[in-house]
């Protein structure tokens, strides 16, 4: 996953590469708060909002809004798309929401 960052990020020294896999780190269990498997780490999606993540979080960039925005509009699609969460089945009632019981 580091070097899928890396050329997403335009980055090839190896001089963050620590920085980088604690992002990748972080992406994954911010993922796992939000319910999403992220045991899946060879799928697409979940790639993708990791890179979101890790330019959104890698040096305070000048689009972190944007940034931000679109890794927040990836995990909610994430949270809502069969096969992602964790919950299991009927976990959070029959519409599988987590706002169900508020």
């Amino acid at each position: 996953m580091l070097e899928k960052v890396k050329l997403a990020m335009g980055i090839t020294a190896t001089a963050y590469d620590a920085e980088l896999n604690d992002l990748i780190d972080a992406a994954l269990l911010d993922l796992g708060i939000a319910g999403i498997d992220s045991e899946q780490i060879h799928d697409k999606l979940i790639q993708r909002a990791v890179i979101t993540y890790c330019r959104m979080m890698f040096r305070s960039p000048a689009d972190f809004e944007n940034l931000r925005q679109a890794y927040e509009m990836q995990k909610g699609n994430l949270r809502q798309a069969t096969g992602y969460t964790d919950w299991g089945d009927g976990a959070y009632g029959t519409c599988g929401c987590a706002d169900s019981h508020i």
